[in-house]
């Protein structure tokens, strides 16, 4: 079985490794190894994605997760994306959790409306993603939070950085979205037709 040491990186590093590793030798065993639970999160589902079943251990500080696959896979040059018809696709990326400058208490009420509104997009909101102050929108007492439930359930996927939730000490608070890492950010971008930066 492979090991890839991916300790002391920060994401997206861990599952580019990963990627590059899978990419150089056809594998169906590999164990990365990681030291915080964001990449963690990140590789076990970069792996699912590549077609593998993972396990997750931890050892002491580190997390491990092994992957074993039946079938060779082939590594995808960029995650795969569900249809999304002749609607055009739009990102709409929150890197804060208030809308403007100058009174926080008017930004967050501003942040709430324009979340809310949102649905107003219909079809052409393809991913809604957060970093930086705006994961703090995704965890428990965000005013936000059953807004945001409400559109995961309807189809709607919703991005947030991993890297930034460890940041703020927020990894376990987090109550709805993927956490995920800067590649599959970068990704979106690149396939959709309009992105929104708020």
């Amino acid at each position: 079985m492979k090991e890839i040491n991916a300790r002391g990186l920060a994401c997206p590093a861990p599952v580019l490794q990963t990627k590059a590793v899978l990419q150089e030798e056809s594998l169906d065993r590999v164990r990365v190894v990681v030291d915080n639970a964001a990449s963690q999160q990140n590789v076990q589902r970069f792996l699912e994605s590549q077609g593998f079943q993972t396990v997750l251990e931890q050892v002491g500080s580190d997390y491990v997760v092994i992957g074993n696959c039946d079938s060779m896979p082939s590594v995808q040059s960029q995650p795969a994306t569900e249809t999304h018809g002749d609607a055009m696709k739009i990102v709409v990326m929150c890197a804060t959790d208030r809308l403007g400058f100058g009174d926080d208490a008017l930004g967050l009420k501003l942040m709430v409306n324009f979340l809310r509104t949102l649905k107003e997009m219909g079809e052409e909101l393809w991913r809604l993603v957060f970093v930086n102050n705006g994961v703090k929108l995704t965890i428990n007492g965000s005013e936000v939070l059953d807004d945001l439930k409400a559109y995961e359930s309807a189809g709607l996927k919703i991005l947030v950085c991993g890297t930034c939730l460890d940041h703020f000490n927020l990894l376990e608070e987090k109550r709805v979205g993927e956490t995920t890492n800067m590649l599959d950010i970068v990704t979106a971008m690149q396939l959709a037709d309009k992105v929104i930066n708020i």
